[in-house]
């Protein structure tokens, strides 16, 4: 069987793959595991090979981190340090949008998960923009930018499996620098956004003025009542050491999680079961099937291949644009933590070469493939649509429709020029 035909064979099974996960309750990393397994018999790779290319080390950072973050989620640490962030704005309206924002960034930063942070923050996000007269797709794009400069922390599920992918290529990689840009371009959106928005034409009364006390509703909201307990300190100290092995002694974060997460169910322990089944097992087998799949076809020659066909574009640089809209395309309507295990591959070849800032081009692509999450067809978008207040939600879903469009064709564009063209 040539070259060709296999490539053919795998980027339609890949396609599917999607598809089905798309229409069917049906884990991806299933379908991928069985795919790899169907591919390598046709082809003559045994199952050892198959074996060898399972992410054990994926696997390891993906349970730890976690589990070590269903721990602060079930103890209410992760309740505490949104309480905490919603002081922050001191009664002042236009500071809203601006805190919603951080608070998205700063739970997907510390290690929780893009969508749990997103079914944190959309309700009181919304809500708040209803109550202060904010834009509710404004409001939302805040949000959404806020998990979009988060999610790349080395601290997150997207970070890591990005860091993962590119590590065992061989290349050269530091996560640090993916969270910074990933951070900074976020913020260039939130910025604008709250300007397309009218954030800086209200009256300058309505920026200063403070919500008033006797406003019980928003004083609610702004002032939730979370008890600060000695296991909900201890688990703050935790947080704080697993940041600092991880991005400051580049522990396995994997490892230091589970033996933060150990430290802490020492406390409670009859809290275990429940927390360990809260694991995302269906993550960590979507992303475990996924990687496997594609390092068969690495083993049987079809990524080298791809790759070729994508560097034969003109030039390297229009080469990882194209690879920007595969990832920002696709990932509008399919998961976006099990893609990047199989767009991100296609960089590998050109950053290999040395021309290119592998940071920047692995930023662009990452960038691209998430800032698509608003997609009404995607979790995040649903999430907006299900929380939209004070409109129709039909209006609204129309509303976000347009905006995901308007993103998926402009996003990779300027994802690429900001980190890619200028460097």
């Amino acid at each position: 069987m040539g070259i060709e035909t296999l490539t053919i064979i795998s980027v339609a099974a890949l396609l599917l793959m999607f598809v089905i996960n798309a229409k069917l309750p049906i884990n991806m990393g299933i379908l991928g595991f069985v795919a790899a397994f169907i591919l390598a018999t046709i082809t003559g790779v045994t199952e050892d090979e198959i074996f060898g290319e399972f992410p054990v080390n994926l696997f390891i950072i993906l349970t730890g981190v976690t589990y070590f973050f269903g721990i602060l989620q079930d103890n209410g640490t992760i309740d505490l340090i949104t309480a905490s962030s919603l002081k922050l704005v001191k009664g002042r309206r236009m500071l809203i949008p601006w805190i919603m924002f951080l608070l998205e960034l700063l739970l997907t930063s510390i290690g929780t998960q893009g969508t749990a942070a997103i079914i944190i923050v959309a309700p009181i996000a919304l809500r708040l923009a209803h109550k202060i007269g904010f834009n509710q797709l404004g409001m939302s794009l805040m949000v959404a930018w806020g998990m979009v400069g988060g999610i790349f922390s080395p601290l997150n599920v997207m970070g890591i499996i990005v860091r993962g992918v590119v590590e065992e290529s061989g290349i050269s990689f530091n996560a640090n620098t993916l969270y910074l840009l990933s951070t900074l371009f976020a913020v260039g959106l939130a910025f604008l956004t709250f300007l397309i928005f009218g954030g800086f034409k209200r009256r300058k009364a309505d920026q200063t003025s403070e919500i008033s006390e006797d406003n019980a509703e928003l004083q609610a909201i702004l002032n939730p009542t979370i008890e600060v307990t000695p296991y909900r300190i201890v688990s703050l100290l935790a947080l704080g050491a697993l940041i600092t092995l991880g991005m400051v002694f580049e522990m396995n974060m994997g490892f230091a999680g589970l033996t933060l997460g150990l430290i802490l169910a020492l406390f409670n322990p009859a809290r275990q079961k429940e927390i360990v089944s809260k694991i995302p097992w269906s993550i960590i087998l979507m992303v475990s099937g996924i990687v496997t799949y594609v390092g068969v076809l690495e083993q049987i020659g079809v990524t080298d291949y791809i790759t070729h066909l994508v560097s034969e574009v003109d030039n390297p640089l229009l080469a990882i644009l194209v690879t920007c809209y595969i990832g920002g395309i696709i990932s509008a309507f399919v998961s976006t933590t099990g893609f990047l295990g199989a767009v991100v591959p296609l960089l590998i070849p050109m950053l290999a070469t040395g021309d290119i800032w592998v940071m920047g081009a692995v930023a662009a692509v990452c960038i691209a493939s998430s800032i698509v999450d608003i997609c009404p067809f995607s979790t995040t978008g649903a999430i907006f649509v299900a929380n939209a207040q004070g409109e129709a939600k039909a209006t609204f879903y129309n509303h976000l429709l347009k905006a995901s469009i308007f993103i998926i064709a402009a996003g990779p564009l300027v994802a690429w020029i900001v980190y890619v063209a200028f460097f």
